[in-house]
């Protein structure tokens, strides 16, 4: 299983970094709004769709990254209608930092497929239209946005297998402590100041602000692993898909994601302004 995992993840970074450096802007929304109906096309299992609803879900949601990228200028390489996506990003914001935590409290489901589809679309369409959105600011902010989540990831794995005692949320994913949760939180502080140092970043005086934001930034991205950690359980599934050897589907890879890239970019609107 290991192997496996490792292997699909180096053929997964291979993809996504010539895919991030070297589709032109049109082929890179293209990819978001391909992954965006995949990823809906999961949701619909969580959800318990029926056949013909998730594949109407995976085309409906793929079709509204496309018509919204375009008309936010992402298609194009630009930045000219990033003001068009502020409600999506706020809303996702919202949802993640005040409706989630309370779902997880209280365990709520996916109880009609009304709700599930606009949840749904709540998670999904703002993460594929921020993939877009940050891509378009730089391929690097991009690819740093996602690294501080990878790096939580990791570093929440090998530190809760190290020294996992304390069950962060053992009704909810039986695997993951409070040490690994630390572990996370740490890996993602080193991982952040180190890439400021190494760019020669000399603020000591925001040190603080930015501890706080990574630590932020590793928080949420917990509680969107956990939500799709809840809603898995609920469904009776262990993995989202099967798409990924020894990953599972493209939910399982991206459910931290999908918390945390729509706030970053809705941060970057906000300073770009």
């Amino acid at each position: 299983m290991l192997k496996d995992r490792v292997i699909t993840a180096i053929l997964l970074l291979a993809g996504l970094l010539g895919a991030v450096f070297l589709l032109p802007a049109a082929g890179w929304m293209v990819l978001c709004a391909a992954l965006c109906a995949a990823a809906a096309w999961e949701w619909g299992g969580l959800a318990r769709f029926e056949r013909p609803l998730r594949m109407l879900s995976s085309i409906v949601f793929g079709v509204t990254c496309l018509m919204v990228g375009f008309l936010a200028g992402l298609g194009d390489g630009s930045l000219s209608g990033a003001m068009l996506l502020i409600p999506l990003y706020l809303v996702s914001a919202l949802f993640w930092i005040l409706v989630v935590p309370v779902w997880l409290a209280r365990k709520w489901t996916l109880a009609s497929p009304t709700a599930a589809s606009l949840i749904g679309f709540v998670v999904l369409i703002p993460t594929a239209l921020a993939m877009m959105h940050l891509r378009t600011i730089g391929p690097w902010v991009l690819l740093g946005t996602m690294a501080v989540v990878w790096v939580a990831d990791i570093a929440a794995y090998f530190s809760g297998r190290a020294f996992g005692r304390h069950k962060l949320a053992p009704s909810i994913s039986p695997g993951k402590t409070w040490e690994g949760a630390l572990g996370g939180a740490l890996g993602v502080l080193l991982f952040g100041f180190g890439i400021l140092v190494a760019f020669g970043a000399r603020q000591p005086g925001g040190a603080f602000v930015i501890a706080l934001a990574l630590l932020a930034w590793t928080a949420i991205s917990v509680i969107g692993d956990l939500f799709e950690s809840l809603l898995k359980r609920q469904a009776g599934l262990k993995d989202s898909g099967s798409i990924l050897p020894g990953h599972g589907g493209i939910l399982d890879r991206i459910d931290s994601l999908t918390s945390t890239l729509p706030i970053v970019a809705l941060a970057s609107v906000w300073l770009a302004a």
